[in-house]
């Protein structure tokens, strides 16, 4: 499952941001960098660019990345890309609004054979350690 149109985080400049400005947390399989929602609101006033659109401020923008060094193999890398996608798909109520979030994904995901159950569990963990969840859970 693909995650919805709003929740997704596109623009190279948006990436940049989480990268420049974010906080980073690590687990044995992903890098999550995620961006605040006092921040996010703060780069786009430095950059003069305001969201016209006060729903795409709420929504929490999820973005993935995974390099060649993960796998070679295309088919390998999408299939990790989809199951982070379905996995932050059932994470997605539990999440406050307005956040930025990147997961890189590292090698070590590619070599287990990992199920989307771990990523599922792996991503939780880093969402509750950098506070991403409602109520801080």
């Amino acid at each position: 499952m693909a995650l919805p149109k709003a929740n997704r985080l596109k623009s190279r400049k948006d990436f940049q941001a989480v990268f420049r400005e974010g906080i980073r947390r690590h687990s044995s399989y992903f890098t999550l960098r995620a961006l605040r929602p006092s921040q996010t609101i703060e780069s786009s006033l430095s950059t003069a660019v305001l969201p016209t659109d006060p729903h795409q401020l709420a929504s929490t923008q999820i973005g993935i990345t995974i390099s060649t060094k993960v796998s070679k193999r295309a088919v390998i890398r999408n299939r990790i890309k989809r199951q982070i996608a379905a996995a932050f798909q059932q994470l997605l109520p539990k999440l406050s609004p307005g956040w930025r979030l990147v997961v890189v994904v590292k090698p070590t995901a590619a070599e287990s054979k990992c199920v989307s159950q771990q990523f599922l569990q792996e991503l939780e963990q880093l969402l509750a350690q950098t506070e991403v969840f409602n109520g801080h859970s």
